[in-house]
């Protein structure tokens, strides 16, 4: 996954940024400030007062589109869309740079043909309606073409070409307006479209059609040079609808449900929590505390890392967040030593190798307990109740922390780990120091399963909550740091619902083709055992981890899945955390499981090393994933006494 700025070059100063840089960043900022104080206003005017904020619903998820695209923006602006980026791992700049210019070129294409099926899509397709006052949803819906011309102009324009050849890299925007006159003449005569755009609309099926299977090709190796999951995912979308015949404003309309869909905004709120918690000093207390508790026993320390990944990626949904914001933290207190260090073994730590492989594995545990993310729209996906699934994943989830605990335990015994003494007044103080953020997850959960709040509601407050444990309490995120803590979350969150915006179009189109059923009488007839399809499944699932994010495995893998479980009569809950569990292995899974790059990256070790580090907790996540696919009982049980 590529997550560095490609330029190398320092970030601008707050008073030189350029206008529209400052208007995105101001309205991304205000947006998602919105997003967490209407919900948190809707629970208190309903608990306190039965009461509501006016066309709350509406707005909401109105300004959930504004705050897609315009992260959207920002993301494409620092150049940390998620990307697969094999490339970057190219030594010569020479072999790099053509690879770097067809990523660029191929993302600005896709993303100028979505500007235009946008405005194609308000202008024809979107029904006009009231908001609030006078505002229709058509002016909040100008974000998409406005934002995607950006986008697609950032591309081109961070394309690496210079002199006279710097002109060929705005050729895309040229030619991504050419192959959108289909939508174009929409734009122009709406309805009313006279014929010869029909035929000129004729001729773009039947090119479409042509050139598909190579087109097609070409979509997925540019996911290996570094092209942005969204933008392959949107061309592979745009292609196959074209070419079935149906109009190119399908896409846009499949993002604007998308990005007005409430059951993903708790997706940026549970992201924006996780970063007022990793950019606080919550993790560094979190780690004194619970060495003061566990110090004394063999292995506490490892128990206290895994416990802590888990922790905060169960909030911000992505365990590479939890890598990137944790991983210095944490490897010191394993080590004794700061992350660019090289030694095999610290004075007084664990080595070198078996501290990298349990920070780059522990980091994606969290995704099965409450409140996770990918949870959410597995529920959302396949229609399955949320609750269930939560249920599902704790016994799970707890198998794996165990696991990895365990392992944790023998490496300290062969290690003979120094162990702190154990004292009680020390330890309840320094427990007192993190008992707000303890106190965070059983009150989200309470409020849910009591079914006092709305996930989106759970959302809202854990943001406020961690706002004012952070901000007015500790006070270890000042007021002028508030904006830092949105400007480090804007772009993960840019990222995320970009794919989620383009997933749900490729999605749209697998559903509508019924390629789901027409795969599972295939699967069905040529498999007759309900336990070889579960380890084909499992393979299937570990491949698809590697390649792609969760939440486009989500949206487009896993609606091809859920047929064949219903065929094969796996339990909804059970396929769901099969799923989940499956995709988790496969961050960790070489040749280009994503958690690897990211921890290469992190911890400034070559791909290789990080990959040989992870091996053994690899084979522990892989044990656990046979046990939860052969034993339904596990993820069913607490589901059935619910």
């Amino acid at each position: 996954m590529n997550i560095r700025n490609p330029s190398g070059a320092p970030a601008p100063r707050p008073d030189r940024l350029p206008l529209l840089w400052r208007i995105e960043e101001g309205l991304c900022y205000v947006s998602l400030a919105a997003l967490t104080f209407l919900p948190f206003a809707e629970s208190v005017m309903r608990l306190a007062f039965h009461s509501r904020v006016p066309a709350s619903p509406a707005l909401i998820t109105h300004t959930l589109l504004v705050a897609g695209l315009v992260s959207g923006m920002i993301t494409t602006r620092a150049r940390t869309h998620l990307s697969i980026g094999l490339a970057q791992y190219i030594k010569t700049e020479r072999a790099k740079l053509p690879l770097s210019v067809i990523s660029g070129m191929i993302s600005s294409f896709v993303t100028t043909m979505l500007a235009w099926c946008s405005i194609a899509f308000i202008r024809v397709s979107l029904s006009p309606f009231t908001i609030i006052g006078f505002i229709p949803d058509q002016a909040f819906a100008l974000v998409m073409p406005i934002g995607y011309a950006v986008i697609a102009f950032r591309f081109a324009r961070y394309t690496p070409l210079e002199g006279k050849a710097r002109c060929a890299a705005f050729l895309p925007l040229l030619l991504g307006t050419v192959c959108s006159l289909p939508q174009i003449f929409t734009i122009l005569w709406g309805v009313d479209t006279p014929d010869f755009a029909y035929t000129v609309a004729d001729i773009y099926v039947f090119i479409a059609a042509s050139v598909r299977t190579p087109a097609f090709i070409l979509l997925l190796s540019a996911t290996l040079i570094g092209t942005p999951l969204f933008a392959v995912i949107g061309g592979v979308s745009m292609l196959l609808i074209q070419s079935s015949g149906t109009g190119l404003d399908v896409v846009s309309n499949q993002i604007y449900t998308a990005l007005t869909n409430s059951g993903i905004v708790a997706i940026p709120l549970f992201t924006i929590t996780g970063f007022f918690l990793s950019e606080s000093r919550a993790g560094e207390r979190l780690v004194i505390a619970f060495r003061k508790l566990f110090g004394w026993i063999p292995g506490g320390l490892i128990a206290v890392t895994v416990i802590i990944c888990a922790f905060f990626t169960s909030f911000t949904g992505a365990s590479g967040v939890t890598i990137l914001a944790l991983g210095g933290v944490l490897y010191t207190a394993l080590t004794g030593a700061p992350p660019n260090g090289r030694r095999v073994v610290a004075a007084a730590g664990y080595g070198d190798t078996f501290t990298i492989g349990l920070l780059t594995s522990a980091g994606s545990i969290g995704l099965l307990f409450p409140p996770s993310l990918p949870i959410l729209l597995v529920g959302a996906a396949t229609r399955t109740n949320t609750v269930h699934l939560f249920l599902g994943g704790i016994i799970p989830g707890l198998i794996l922390v165990a696991a990895m605990i365990a392992l944790g335990i023998a490496s300290s015994r062969k290690t003979k780990m120094p162990l702190e003494p154990f004292h009680l007044t020390e330890a309840l103080s320094s427990l007192k120091d993190v008992l707000f953020e303890l106190l965070l997850p059983p009150l989200l959960i309470a409020g849910y399963f009591t079914g006092i709040l709305s996930m989106v509601e759970i959302g809202a407050f854990s943001v406020v909550y961690v706002f004012v444990v952070e901000t007015l309490v500790f006070k270890e995120i000042p007021f002028s740091r508030i904006k830092d803590v949105f400007a480090k979350a804007a772009p993960i969150i840019g990222g995320i619902l970009s794919i989620l915006a383009l997933a749900q179009a490729l999605s749209y189109y697998i559903v509508d083709s019924q390629a789901p059923d027409a795969f599972a009488r295939w699967i069905q007839a040529a498999i007759s055992s309900k336990w070889v399809f579960l380890l084909i499944l499992n393979i299937a699932l570990l491949v698809t981890g590697c390649l792609i994010d969760i939440f486009s495995a989500i949206l487009i893998i896993l609606p091809m899945i859920a047929p064949l479980g219903a065929a094969y009569g796996i339990e909804p809950v059970h396929l769901g955390i099969i799923f989940l569990i499956n995709m988790e292995t496969g961050f960790l899974t070489p040749p280009v499981g994503l958690n690897l790059f990211l921890s290469s990256y992190r911890f400034n070790r070559p791909f290789v090393e990080t990959a040989r580090a992870v091996l053994p907790f690899l084979l522990i996540q892989l044990a656990a994933v046979l046990l939860v696919t052969y034993v339904p009982a596990i993820s069913t049980w607490l589901t059935k006494l619910y």
